[in-house]
């Protein structure tokens, strides 16, 4: 190693928290049946939800924008 630097590598012990997932912020369930909260984009399809803006929608995948 050269003179003065350290190893960066992580520390014994340290591990990064999981991530869950947030695909059932998406649907709710009413009477018994679920119901989409947001709309799929129009170029992706079904499957890829558009995110809600104040102001506009936004396809997380392809970058398709609707404004509101």
């Amino acid at each position: 190693m050269a003179k003065g630097k350290e190893d960066k590598g992580k520390k014994g012990g340290e591990k990064k928290a999981k991530v869950t997932s947030k695909v059932s912020n998406n649907y709710e369930v009413s009477g018994g049946k679920l119901t989409r909260k947001n709309q799929f984009c129009p170029k992706c399809g079904m499957g890829v939800f558009m995110a809600n803006h104040k102001n506009r929608k936004t396809c997380g995948k392809c970058g398709y924008m609707e404004k509101n």
